[in-house]
């Protein structure tokens, strides 16, 4: 007899496939950059604001993908470390953050680990995999929502 997940194919959505990959994922780059105590999460805002500085919060959240409430969670353990610096925007509803001198000092000492980690996933997949790889999650990123 079928289970219910067999019968309707619940084990090939495309949600519980990708997430419980991002979480494999993570986990490898979080293991990583654990010896400066930084998470991959973190990584990728620190990353970003090496870009965008002066980016707002919700800009911030709408380029990661990610709810404001999420991202401002996710800000709050930086800004206690001192690697990021928020400020009033033009606006008091607004807040700007950017990268403070110790975050850039913290993101120059996560990319050597970074790239060992990542050079660990493009070996594994293998360059032709990897790049599809990255096209498919590119593409998803434009999935319409209901």
């Amino acid at each position: 007899m079928k289970s219910l997940v067999q019968q309707h194919g619940l084990q090939n959505c495309a949600c519980f496939n990708v997430r419980k990959s991002a979480r494999v994922l993570t986990q490898h780059y979080d293991a990583a950059l654990q010896p400066i105590e930084l998470r991959a999460t973190q990584f990728t805002i620190l990353g970003v604001l090496s870009v965008y500085s002066g980016i707002t919060v919700t800009d911030l959240a709408n380029y990661l993908m990610m709810d404001r409430t999420t991202l401002t969670r996710n800000l709050r353990p930086l800004e206690n470390q001192g690697l990021v610096n928020t400020r009033p925007g033009k606006d008091k509803r607004t807040r700007l953050i950017e990268l403070s001198k110790k975050g850039k000092n913290r993101l120059e000492k996560a990319i050597p680990l970074w790239k060992k980690a990542q050079k660990q996933v493009t070996d594994y997949m293998g360059h032709n995999r990897f790049n599809k790889f990255l096209t498919e999650l590119n593409y998803i990123d434009n999935i319409p929502t209901t």
